[in-house]
């Protein structure tokens, strides 16, 4: 088993200490440090999403993955901004206006941090705006809102009329998730996707941000 078969293997397991002397080993060897995200870290990521999606594993394994692969990213990411390797993506989250339930939200970055995206997480109770005025600064294609709150609900349409108010729509694309929502609810709104669990989320904002 080469060196990044044993990052990915090691990512599975959840296993911090050794992705660390891993990853050391592998830059060590002179491996790129993309590759070592691609073939390692996000290869082992892709594998627990994969397990999760079909319940072979549950939150806490999950949880265990994500403080792993925040260990690899740490070792990293001086040498991304040095080399100026691009992430696949920024996406704003958060939970809207009047709701503070974030456990699907922060799952659902985990997740995305996993699949090698920049995430931008505003925590919970976000102003419309405040989702739009960060899309624009930090140049980020997606947004994306949760609530779990029906009565939060209108707040994702909120954000969505003032994209197209300020022609960004086609620019910025726009995902919700959360128990009370469905497709045709999204469809309603005129939201780009919906997410029904962290693991469809990631696959939806990969295919709006490859366009397909």
């Amino acid at each position: 088993m080469d060196l990044l078969e044993q990052i990915a293997v090691a990512m599975q397991r959840g296993d911090s200490d050794t992705i660390g002397q891993l990853l050391r080993q592998a830059l060590d060897n002179e491996l790129a440090p993309k590759d070592i995200l691609d073939n390692g870290l996000i290869a082992g990521m892709n594998v627990i999403g994969d397990r999760y999606k079909k319940h072979e594993i549950f939150l806490p394994e999950v949880l265990l993955a994500a403080k792993a692969m925040h260990v690899g990213m740490d070792i990293l990411k001086p040498l991304f901004l040095k080399d100026e390797v691009p992430s696949r993506g920024r996406v704003v989250i958060g939970t809207v206006q009047g709701d503070i339930h974030d456990i699907g939200k922060n799952l659902v970055a985990i997740m995305l941090r996993g699949a090698g995206f920049e995430v931008i997480d505003l925590g919970n109770d976000v102003a419309p705006n405040k989702f739009i005025d960060t899309a624009v600064e930090r140049n980020a294609k997606i947004i994306g809102m949760s609530a779990l709150l029906t009565t939060t609900m209108p707040v994702m349409k909120k954000v969505i009329e003032q994209l197209k108010e300020k022609g960004l729509n086609g620019r910025i694309k726009t995902i919700i998730g959360g128990a009370p929502l469905s497709g045709e609810f999204a469809e309603h709104i005129g939201a780009d996707a919906y997410g029904y669990d962290s693991v469809q989320a990631v696959d939806c904002i990969k295919k709006l941000v490859s366009g397909s």
